[in-house]
């Protein structure tokens, strides 16, 4: 169903928003859907919450924004069949809101120890109508099975299982999220967003120094299949298989002192062989950044009826591993008082199955974020670098994509966020006859979010 919500206004949103309340029932082992869920990655051991009975908590989350962004581009006029017009000219922009997006969250403590995750886009870019994202089970303790033994083991050992986000890098963890974009201080993603949910497990082992490590193996697809393949591999020339997919992280997350905590981890993803991979594409709620680069007589062609538009990542880099990918990402999380960084370098490389060798991508990325006052980190402006060189397919050169953007922010309540936006974008190195050619975009943006 879709849901009409273009007429609201941001000042009718927080007005909503303060009129209602929620009551955070006290979940073990759980990041809360608020500003308390800021600089949450993986949860802790830290059993501080007694298990009494069984509890259900139903929460969500809405943003909206308004759009002020410009784009232009040097591309040579181009016609393609079978669209009418230049493919390469831009959709004209003006100042507006854009479609708002929601989330329904749904939270259960079963048992002492064991907690289950289910996430509902309700209405998003992409898709407008209702999706589920994705639900799992989280094991902290096991004793159901009644042995000292493994509630030893488990006061170290995280299991989750079911289709969830993977744990590959941290990035994921800052993301914005359909209509959950309390944990980013800016407003959109990175430009390649690594994003996807599948089906599988992960088991952490946490050590009480502050190392932990992760392992995990999914089946490497968003929409899984059990129809057997029938297309043929470039690259072994076999009929293609549906491998597994690995995944893996090691870090070092620790609190040094009252005032500084250092967090350093390093992750990495393989699927040698799938029936269309998604690492890099993943989301099915669209990009913040709505319509820009983008072009009119293509749209108009299309046979989609249910988008909000034909390009719903505008914005973002996927470099289209869909059969096989490789992946390295290492991030560092410093925050000394109210200053804190948050860096990425990621190395992905991976093909289509009609490509016979790899295409390589680079993403580096530096948020530096200060919230202020002492204590209460109410507010904050930041600003972020953010980096993309690629391969594409069927072209040998590189190209490049760079993005600046300052941000400042306001929680008024812990479960209402207001932020403002600065961005510029830039894409180098294109062809002359893609419609990327010399493009720009910049501009503002303004955006109030709910979560609770």
């Amino acid at each position: 169903m879709k849901i009409p919500l273009k007429l609201l206004s941001v000042t009718a949103i927080v007005a909503f928003s303060l009129s209602a309340s929620a009551q955070e029932q006290e979940m073990q082992y759980f990041r809360p859907d608020s500003k308390n869920g800021l600089n949450v990655f993986e949860t802790t051991k830290n059993d501080s919450t007694p298990f009494t009975k069984m509890k259900v908590q139903v929460g969500g989350n809405f943003e909206m924004a308004f759009q002020g962004l410009r784009d232009q581009n040097s591309a040579v006029p181009l016609t393609e069949a079978p669209y009418k017009g230049n493919v390469n000219s831009l959709i004209p922009l003006i100042n507006g809101f854009d479609l708002p997006m929601a989330n329904l969250n749904i939270d259960a403590q079963l048992a002492d120890g064991i907690r289950v995750d289910l996430t509902v886009y309700l209405a998003s870019r992409h898709h407008e109508d209702t999706w589920v994202k994705g639900g799992y089970v989280q094991f902290d303790k096991l004793l159901f099975l009644h042995s000292n033994f493994i509630n030893n083991i488990m006061k170290s050992v995280t299991i989750k299982a079911g289709q969830f986000d993977l744990d590959y890098g941290d990035q994921h963890f800052q993301r914005s999220d359909g209509g959950n974009t309390i944990y980013n201080p800016f407003i959109e993603n990175y430009i390649m967003d690594e994003f996807a949910t599948e089906t599988g497990t992960e088991i952490y082992y946490h050590n009480k120094c502050g190392f932990f490590v992760m392992g995990g193996m999914t089946n490497g697809e968003l929409d899984p299949t059990v129809i057997a393949a029938t297309k043929i591999d470039s690259a072994t020339h076999q009929p293609n298989n549906y491998d597994p997919a690995f995944h893996g992280k090691i870090g070092y997350d620790k609190q040094l002192s009252s005032d500084f905590r250092l967090r350093i981890t390093a992750s990495g993803y393989t699927d040698q062989s799938a029936s269309g991979n998604t690492l890099f594409g993943g989301d099915r709620t669209g990009s913040h950044y709505f319509d820009v680069m983008s072009n009119q007589n293509i749209a108009n062609g299309t046979t989609l009826s249910d988008a909000n538009d034909y390009n719903p990542f505008s914005g973002r880099y996927n470099p289209g591993f869909t059969e096989q990918v490789q992946t390295f990402m290492g991030n560092l999380f410093l925050k000394y008082k109210g200053l804190q960084f948050f860096g990425t370098y990621e190395m992905a490389q991976g093909r289509t199955i009609t490509e016979v060798t790899d295409r390589k991508a680079t993403q580096y990325a530096a948020d530096l974020v200060y919230r202020f006052p002492a204590h209460k980190e109410n507010f904050w402006v930041g600003v972020r670098y953010n980096s993309v060189t690629a391969t594409m397919f069927g072209d040998p050169n590189s190209v490049t994509i760079q993005r600046e953007a300052a941000s400042a922010g306001w929680f008024i309540t812990k479960n209402i966020m207001m932020k403002a936006e600065y961005v510029n974008q830039i894409y180098l190195n294109y062809a002359s006859t893609n419609i990327l050619n010399g493009g720009r975009f910049d501009g503002y943006m303004l955006e109030a979010s709910i979560g609770f």
